[in-house]
């Protein structure tokens, strides 16, 4: 079992790509922290080898609780997979600051500051961070100005914080999946029937014609923290169907 005795705190664990990535983790023997605002979401995926902690990452003191929580129940992190965030719609002329400062605070402050409060375990146990960034922190899209400046932040902080953490033997990585059957979408406000139009449209946007499911882009994750990825580092890995290779059309 690869994560065998490892432990790995997954935020984000309520839906989609993060509860995916949990429940892998847990599959492969790892121990898991499983952070989400949603209490009731978590007690679903609880599992003996899965620990839920219902906590709000834009608090800092209740992530810095989180922490110190974690840390006193499993003894340390090896593995912080920073899956947590949110989406929103609007253009350089219509996205309020407060909308902008609430992207920024939750898709990249909160991964700063909990990257932050992990690493004095991480360094010492020689762990790895793996972020879900998004394709478009590397391309363009319009209406979502505010998302796809947080994205590119969120890369550059991945390519900033290998550099910086490689000689202290910790691996900095990203994945950037396109459109992902997750609750993302949902969550942000658009109903059903727009959802459905959507994930029809994004067939035709993504070459291989169709989405993705949060446990592939989940494999991804596992495979970036593992000892298979062990000479990987500060990289932003898309996993998106070949979406970041088209043009506007």
């Amino acid at each position: 079992m690869e994560f065998d005795g490892k432990v790995a705190v997954v935020t984000g664990a309520t839906s989609g790509i993060g509860m995916a990535a949990a429940l892998q983790f847990a599959e492969q023997g790892a121990k898991v922290a499983a952070v989400g605002r949603k209490k009731d979401v978590l007690a679903k995926i609880e599992r003996p080898n899965i620990r839920t902690y219902a906590a709000d990452l834009l608090n800092e003191q209740d992530t810095a609780a989180l922490v110190k929580r974690v840390i006193g129940d499993f003894g340390g992190i090896d593995i912080l997979v920073n899956a947590a965030g949110i989406i929103a719609n609007g253009t350089i002329e219509n996205t309020t600051l407060a909308d902008y400062d609430v992207m920024m605070n939750i898709n990249v402050r909160s991964v700063f500051q909990l990257t932050q409060l992990c690493l004095p375990s991480i360094i010492e146990r020689k762990g790895n961070i793996v972020i879900v960034s998004s394709v478009t922190g590397l391309r363009a899209f319009p209406n979502v100005l505010a998302y796809c400046v947080s994205k590119a932040a969120v890369d550059q902080l991945t390519r900033c914080a290998a550099l910086e953490l490689a000689p202290k033997g910790v691996r900095v990585n990203a994945v950037n999946p396109g459109v992902t059957r997750t609750g993302l979408h949902l969550n942000s406000g658009m109903n059903e029937e727009s959802y459905a139009a959507f994930l029809e449209r994004s067939k035709t946007t993504h070459p291989l014609g169709r989405i993705g499911q949060p446990e592939e882009i989940a494999d991804l994750i596992l495979y970036l923290a593992s000892s298979k990825a062990g000479w990987i580092t500060g990289v932003t890995y898309s996993i998106d169907g070949g979406r970041a290779q088209t043009c506007a059309r």
